[in-house]
């Protein structure tokens, strides 16, 4: 089947292209970094407790302050805030699959992925918006949902130059095969000097 028949991120048996999601390794080496020195800490001081030696200091200091504290308290609402905003951070970096700097292509078979970087893609357009004749100079922005092209026109009509600039960007854009192919968003200006 020809990728004109497909629609655009599924293949002949309704696959779905989608990102990839990121490893994270950085936030769970940070997170995992900070359970295990705090539980080590605990372990070894209730090893110690059990051993017959006094808990400590910083044990029983937790406990006190816990105990005595208001739940009012700025230093019990500060670190209550700080938990909560770490939370979900974490929530967050769990639900979204992150490396957004990758734009999914379409995808022949559902155990098959392929991406391509943003910058990638736009020099690809920025070599088909300089093929266009009249453009002397092109700046490509690609985002997820958009393509932002601007362009000086040197010499002909700027209208004209705009209307080929966008078929010639809709066709490259067309053969990159991404799996959610951007709008194209075309400015041209004229340049005299």
């Amino acid at each position: 089947m020809s990728s004109s028949n497909l629609k655009a991120g599924e293949d002949d048996r309704g696959h779905r292209a989608h990102r990839p999601w990121s490893a994270r390794r950085i936030p769970a080496a940070m997170v995992a970094s900070v359970v295990l020195v705090a539980a080590g800490a605990a372990l070894i001081d209730v090893v110690a407790v059990r051993a017959g030696r006094p808990a400590a200091a910083w044990r029983r200091h937790l406990a006190d302050e816990l105990a005595t504290r208001p739940v009012d308290d700025i230093w019990m609402l500060t670190g209550a805030a700080v938990a909560a905003a770490v939370g979900i951070w974490l929530l967050v970096l769990a639900l979204t699959p992150g490396l957004r700097h990758w734009l999914p292509l379409c995808s022949p078979a559902p155990g098959l992925r392929a991406c391509l970087d943003r910058d990638g893609a736009a020099d690809l357009l920025r070599d088909a918006a300089m093929r266009v004749p009249g453009v002397s100079k092109a700046r490509i922005r690609v985002r997820r949902h958009r393509v932002k092209a601007r362009a000086d026109v040197r010499f002909r009509d700027p209208h004209q130059v705009k209307d080929d600039l966008t078929a010639a960007l809709g066709h490259e854009r067309d053969q990159l095969a991404l799996a959610s192919p951007p709008r194209i968003v075309v400015r041209v200006r004229r340049r005299t000097h």
